[in-house]
């Protein structure tokens, strides 16, 4: 099958990634697949107010996902916060969550902002494998980086790191995959669309080894932090 943009079907689009990009954040980084550009910058952690929120057991991870509002390449993006944005906020907070030791930051918070810059589907992976570099790069101890990747399901042919064009005009089935490298585990699985468990078991492979491509761009960066 030949795809709209001329990539085979287990083919990611380039990917561009890099560390320290908001001076004044406690963490950041940009990740950039095709022409999806996430942003992400990390604060804290930092006492949590006001403090009738604060757990002495457990420190809280915040995560906010934004659309800037000339981000994407259609319809001009609404600036308030829209149901979509507060969902793929909890849905990046939860697939970062399993590598983070929240216990050791009682009465904290760790907040993620997640911005994107410009979009060509894939976003909540983008900004997810934007947000796990930034929590490196603020120093927070974690097991693995998360990476994320969307596939999906086009005429019955899976088609890995699915565009725009393919999400959005052709309709595929997208499956939205986190991926713990190190370990194999999953951190999310979101489906939009119909798959049977046979389809579901062979995307999940090759999401997986996908992820370790992106895991490997994102290593390459924070690592090239302490080379200066």
């Amino acid at each position: 099958m030949k795809r709209n943009d001329g990539r085979k079907v287990d083919e990611l689009r380039p990917m561009e990634a890099k560390t320290g990009v908001v001076k004044r954040a406690d963490g950041s980084a940009m990740f950039k697949i095709g022409d999806t550009i996430a942003m992400a910058s990390v604060y804290g952690p930092r006492e949590l107010h006001p403090k009738f929120l604060q757990n002495p057991e457990k420190g809280l991870l915040r995560c906010n996902y934004n659309m800037m509002t000339f981000s994407g390449s259609g319809d001009r993006v609404r600036p308030a916060p829209s149901r979509r944005s507060r969902e793929i906020s909890l849905v990046t907070q939860n697939a970062l969550l399993p590598v983070l030791n929240m216990e050791a930051y009682p009465n904290s918070v760790i907040d993620v902002f997640v911005e994107l810059v410009q979009t060509d589907a894939g976003t909540r992976c983008a900004g997810i494998c934007a947000a796990a570099m930034a929590l490196a790069d603020a120093g927070i101890p974690m097991t693995d980086i998360v990476s994320a990747v969307s596939v999906g399901y086009l005429k019955n042919t899976l088609l890995v790191d699915i565009n725009a064009v393919e999400d959005c005009d052709l309709h595929a089935t997208d499956i939205a995959v986190a991926c713990l490298p190190r370990s194999g585990e999953f951190s999310l699985l979101q489906i939009d669309g119909d798959v049977n468990q046979k389809q579901l078991v062979e995307a999940l492979e090759k999401a997986k080894g996908a992820c370790k491509k992106i895991y490997a761009v994102q290593q390459k960066a924070l690592k090239e932090k302490y080379k200066k």
